[in-house]
């Protein structure tokens, strides 16, 4: 079964990327690093448009290139942040991640009463990041950490309690496979947004 754990070779091809400047200086010192960059969110519409038509087995192998194509994009940090901030900025967001998914699967309380609020922060978030591409200003950056990191970290709630309800509703092996496929990009997602968003918050810059 696909968890979000299963995208452990992520961070492995992130790490493997920075240490390599054959490989790291031309993706990410040359135009070709904003192919690198958007290739996840490519994959991630991919998802969303294909996933009914997919296969389970097909939607594992889509999984796991993505992971691959987000490890590529995350190396980045690696170069910009120290490697003790990466280390302390991981363990936090995945203590988080972890608890806030607990939560999300013990609780008695419906949360999806507040996924239209998680959605339209989600979307306010996405419109402030492209804005502040091109305004570049610290202080609406350190806005949007903020708001992301709460937002993020409610939809991982959100998140893992639809994906209870729905395997409790037994769709067959096939429908929960692939839904075990979105549900596990949907956590992963989560994970990567708080990690990054605290990390520029948190994280030491390299001298």
């Amino acid at each position: 079964m696909i968890t979000p754990s299963s995208c452990g070779s992520g961070p492995i091809v992130a790490f493997f990327i920075a240490s390599t400047p054959a490989l790291y200086v031309p993706l990410f010192q040359t135009p070709l690093k904003w192919a690198v960059m958007l290739a996840p969110l490519a994959f991630v519409f991919f998802f969303s448009f294909r996933m009914h038509a997919m296969t389970a087995s097909g939607a594992q192998m889509a999984f796991w290139a993505f992971c691959a194509v987000m490890g590529l994009s995350l190396a980045s940090v690696f170069l910009v942040f120290t490697g003790t901030s990466i280390a302390r900025t991981f363990f936090i967001t995945a203590t988080m991640f972890g608890a806030t998914s607990l939560y999300g699967y013990t609780t008695k309380r419906d949360l999806s009463k507040f996924g239209s609020f998680l959605i339209m922060g989600l979307i306010g978030v996405i419109i402030a990041s492209l804005v502040n591409i091109f305004v570049g200003s610290s202080v609406l950056q350190f806005a949007i950490s903020i708001i992301g990191v709460l937002v993020f970290t409610g939809l991982t709630a959100y998140d893992t309690q639809a994906i209870k309800e729905q395997y409790a509703e037994g769709y067959g092996h096939e429908a929960n496979s692939k839904m075990a496929v979105f549900g596990a990009l949907s956590l992963y997602l989560n994970f990567v947004n708080i990690f990054q968003l605290l990390l520029s918050l948190t994280g030491q810059r390299e001298e």
